[in-house]
């Protein structure tokens, strides 16, 4: 290893808070070898990502690059001619921070700031910064924090030379104090254990928020998709929101949810969630996943997908596999949504329109234009409905309490005049449902049948 550069005069600045700082962006492109054959995402792709990631906190990028890695180094992942390379053009432009696309090993990085002078981050640590700038309630600042605290153990290295040894008293009785490291490591497991406490707390208030939503109730229409295929966008495209919604990785983090009503009248819960992305920190999945607790409750979701992109496809993979961690497997519950068809072209979008024109699950819109956003509403209508369940009730003429009831919460089929009361046949969601037995099913002023519809 090449003795660490000596006599720039160059001092770093603190990471935090220092607003655009000129930066370097390197992808390495590593080759492995007997691949698993799945479709991989092209390594301009992949720098590009890279590159919006760090303009999503405003870093100025003054070179952004692909290194081919045949061979990792365990000390530094690059060569020393790729070292010697950036370290000769990072002086040259005066670049103050250089972001490895890539998951680096805690010596990798210090190896490479000594190596290369300047402050380096991985791919996960530019994420959680990310999502530091983008957390505003409470829950995502405690998620954020939980999520950068379990990165940052992981990192604590030997890098002091004055404190070696803290003793206690003069450290002649009572021996060789902990070291640095294992203080530092103690007071983060401590700080950790008091954040999961406290998300503990935010967990269950959401559940209680949940509870309170059942009671109403609406049916929870779920948005996902991976970062900036315009879930956002689309959100306010529906609600007449005004969510933060810009061409940008991550603009939106914590949930927001808004009603709706949708074409029959009837109301659902839509809820705008953080985007995923490829090779996300599963320190930040576990932190986020009270958050994500909304999809896995959600009754529909709605895979949003950036039909522009050249890389949808696999974008939709890095989606599902988020979607199984967290127990929604299943694409039976879920419509793909075709967003950025403005953005398409001739050829590309007929082929869009034509696969969602063939494919009941599958609707092309755009969130910014409007177009088929109508038609959208009216599939998630049509969808949610499908989910009904029937229910037969012979309500007393008295009742028209109970009457009005079904008719605000239900679709009524059918309804008869009878000598002993009013016969109806209604169609309900099953929240509804479950709540009309609970409120009306007395066995004394009301008979329910539970069973498939009959003709009365």
């Amino acid at each position: 290893m090449a003795a660490p550069r000596k006599g720039s005069g160059k001092k770093r600045a603190p990471w935090r808070g220092e607003g655009s700082r000129r930066t370097i962006v390197l992808h390495p492109d590593i080759r492995i070898h007997g691949g698993d054959g799945s479709p991989k995402r092209s390594a301009a792709a992949r720098l590009e990502e890279a590159v919006g990631l760090a303009h999503a906190i405003d870093l100025d990028i003054v070179h952004a690059e692909t290194i081919k890695v045949d061979k990792p180094k365990p000390g530094t992942l690059f060569g020393m001619g790729v070292i010697e390379r950036f370290r000769d053009l990072s002086e040259s432009l005066e670049v103050e921070l250089i972001v490895v696309d890539g998951p680096l090993s805690p010596v990798q990085q210090r190896n490479l700031e000594r190596e290369l002078g300047s402050k380096v981050i991985d791919r996960t640590g530019l994420i959680l910064e990310i999502f530091g700038a983008r957390a505003n309630t409470r829950e995502g600042s405690l998620q954020v924090e939980l999520a950068a605290l379990s990165y940052q153990r992981s990192r604590l290295v030997r890098s002091w030379t004055h404190l070696e040894r803290q003793r206690g008293g003069l450290g002649f009785i009572g021996g060789p104090g902990e070291s640095q490291i294992e203080l530092d490591r103690r007071l983060i497991d401590e700080r950790i254990a008091k954040l999961k406490r406290e998300l503990e707390q935010v967990k269950r208030t959401r559940a209680l928020h949940r509870e309170s939503r059942r009671k109403v109730p609406y049916p929870i229409v779920a948005l996902v998709g991976y970062t900036n295929a315009g879930k956002s966008t689309l959100f306010n495209r529906l609600t007449k929101a005004e969510v933060l919604a810009q061409d940008m990785l991550f603009a939106t983090l914590d949930p927001t949810m808004r009603s709706i009503a949708l074409p029959s009248g009837a109301k659902v819960i839509l809820s705008d969630t953080v985007g995923f992305i490829s090779d996300l920190p599963t320190d930040l999945v576990a932190a986020f996943r009270a958050t994500l607790e909304e999809v896995i409750s959600a009754d529909l979701i709605l895979h949003v997908r950036d039909a522009a992109n050249e890389d949808t496809e696999i974008q939709k993979m890095d989606v599902e596999a988020v979607l199984e961690s967290l127990g929604r497997p299943d694409a039976g519950d879920r419509l793909e949504v075709m967003n950025k068809i403005d953005m398409l072209g001739g050829n590309e979008r007929e082929s869009v329109l034509f696969r969602a024109a063939r494919n009941d699950n599958v609707i092309a819109v755009s969130a910014v234009t409007g177009e088929n956003c109508e038609t959208l509403c009216k599939l998630v209508d049509e969808r949610l409905s499908a989910q009904n369940q029937p229910v037969e009730a012979l309500i007393p003429h008295e009742d028209g309490a109970q009457l009005a009831w079904l008719y605000r919460h239900g679709d009524v089929q059918v309804r008869e005049e009878r000598d002993d009361g009013v016969f109806v046949r209604v169609m309900m969601p099953p929240q509804e449902r479950d709540r009309y037995l609970k409120l009306y099913n007395d066995g004394t002023s009301v008979t329910v049948v539970t069973e498939a519809p009959g003709q009365g």
